[in-house]
């Protein structure tokens, strides 16, 4: 008891758990027995919300004469304060938590002694009544009817300790996202910025669509991809570790701007910046390049932070990051810049090879100036890449779908865009002469059965035919979502900007 009489009641029990489990289904059984199934009904009319109500409610003049505001609002007893013919309880529905006042004297003998005092912290109710102000100055809805929606037969994390195991949290993201509201915030404002991000694109020009997920085989790619078995076919598939393929066939088909919001699966390793699952947007504009591709880059980073966060500056992990302000550099200016190696100083494989062995570079696997000049720039250049900048003018050996340079064929117009050392997107001005195609795909295919036998990797020849129909020049541009969200919700790793990230079970088998 508190000194001034009232129990305070929160979700869990530190002592016996178990012992309060066993407590719900008991009072589930009594309920059910005396005819009140607290799942029974179907629906509950909800006419207002938490911060809506606390956003409109004014005083009511001194005389009393205005009228009261009648709300009926849901959701979740989080606390309560059990204070013998009254008491206090807070609710949590979709926009936050609002104060509930009910007494005795309101709602009846049946329904607060019988009914509100006999429920739990957990469970789900719908309140009726009318918005006033305490004496503590709290904005609060006096309720007038209350009925129990749904019956929480689990209890909420105990609150002092709170529920703060991050293992456990990504496990069970729906305890997470009623005990810990910024969680929820995020994810708010990750489809903030999905809806954004979207409405720039459509305000360009640009046409959403849909490309397959499951796929007939491997194309060349680097990733190595999920398998699965399609029965009535009876053919093995892949599910897609890029749309690049198909969305650029419709550019061939005369939809010159269009774009596509996709989950992408890649069976390879993760950590705080990659889940097997994630969501990408790759884009595609005919009739402009790589740089009209920077340019939109700039301009959608500008945009979204302005639209999401208020400003073109955000705080990153501790780090003042502007993204009204982007740094160009190529590779080679980068690595002579944060190295002091010199690209044009290597003549031949040989000395790029030697240089690289001088440095404490790892050699790359593909031992050529092109492959070993970005070993030098993971090396050296990219975390020290902060504020937002380009890189650009990417060798041709890494850039298999990129078109090369006229000027300097052994480089593609090509950049990756950086911030906080981590890379955002990819961009190119896209390869469409067919005949340089097949001759890329063919040698990818070739390189990765000579790294690894076994690989189902294929060329895809439809893509070559679609391109020898003609596709006009084009810039094309990729970048993950979920780094996105990362960057403008400050959120450490991608699994706190996942619902339901890829787990191991508590086993230790994947789920």
């Amino acid at each position: 008891m508190a000194e001034n009489g009232s129990v305070d009641i929160n979700g869990g029990s530190a002592a016996s758990p178990a012992g309060e489990i066993e407590v719900r289904r008991d009072k589930l059984a009594g309920l059910k027995a005396a005819g009140c199934d607290p799942f029974a009904l179907t629906s509950y009319d909800v006419n207002a919300y938490s911060a809506d109500i606390k956003a409109s409610f004014t005083d009511p003049p001194e005389d009393g004469r205005a009228p009261r505001t009648e709300v009926r609002i849901a959701g979740r007893i989080m606390s309560r304060r059990i204070m013998g013919k009254a008491s206090f309880a807070h609710l949590a529905d979709r926009q936050g938590e609002i104060q509930l006042y009910l007494s005795r004297d309101d709602l009846g003998e049946e329904k607060y002694n019988l009914g509100f005092k006999k429920w739990d912290v957990g469970d789900i109710v719908g309140a009726e009544g009318y918005v006033f102000r305490t004496r503590s100055g709290e904005i609060s809805v006096h309720v007038t009817d209350i009925v129990l929606l749904a019956k929480a037969l689990l209890p909420l994390p105990e609150k002092f300790h709170g529920f703060t195991d991050q293992e456990q949290r990504y496990r069970q993201r729906y305890v997470d996202l009623i005990v810990n509201p910024e969680v929820k915030e995020t994810f708010v404002k990750r489809s903030a910025i999905l809806r954004e991000l979207r409405a720039f694109l459509d305000a360009r020009g640009f046409l959403e669509v849909d490309t397959p997920i499951l796929t007939p085989f491997e194309i060349g790619a680097a990733a190595r991809p999920f398998y699965t078995h399609h029965n009535t076919l009876d053919m093995d598939m892949v599910l897609r570790i890029e749309t690049e393929l198909y969305l650029k066939r419709l550019i061939v088909g005369g939809m010159d701007r269009v774009y596509e919001v996709g989950r992408i699966f890649r069976n390879e390793g993760m950590d705080q910046k990659h889940n097997p699952e994630f969501t990408s947007v790759e884009l595609y504009q005919a009739y402009t390049d790589f740089r009209g591709m920077m340019d939109l880059v700039e301009d959608m980073m500008r945009t979204l932070a302005k639209k999401v966060c208020g400003s073109e500056k955000i705080t990153y992990q501790g780090t003042e990051v502007d993204l009204g302000h982007w740094e160009r550099l190529t590779m080679a200016e980068a690595v002579k810049k944060y190295s002091g190696v010199d690209f044009r100083d290597w003549n031949s494989d040989e000395e790029a090879v030697a240089c690289a062995v001088a440095h404490g570079v790892e050699l790359p696997e593909l031992r050529t100036r092109g492959a070993i000049l970005a070993a030098f720039f993971d090396a050296f250049a990219e975390d020290r890449l902060i504020q937002p900048t380009f890189i650009y003018d990417y060798p041709v050996e890494i850039s298999p779908l990129a078109k090369r340079k006229p000027d300097d064929p052994a480089f593609t117009e090509r950049f990756e865009y950086f911030i906080c050392t981590t890379e955002y997107g990819n961009a190119f001005s896209e390869l469409n002469d067919p005949i340089d195609q097949r001759e890329r795909f063919e040698k990818q295919v070739a390189d990765r059965r000579a790294a690894d036998p076994s690989t189902g990797a294929r060329v895809d020849y439809d893509y070559i035919n679609a391109l020898s129909y003609g596709m006009p020049p084009t810039g094309g541009l990729g970048f993950g979502v979920d780094r996105l969200v990362m960057l403008l919700t400050d959120s450490a790793s991608i699994r706190d900007v996942l619902l339901f990230p890829t787990m191991k079970n508590a086993d230790g088998r994947q789920q």
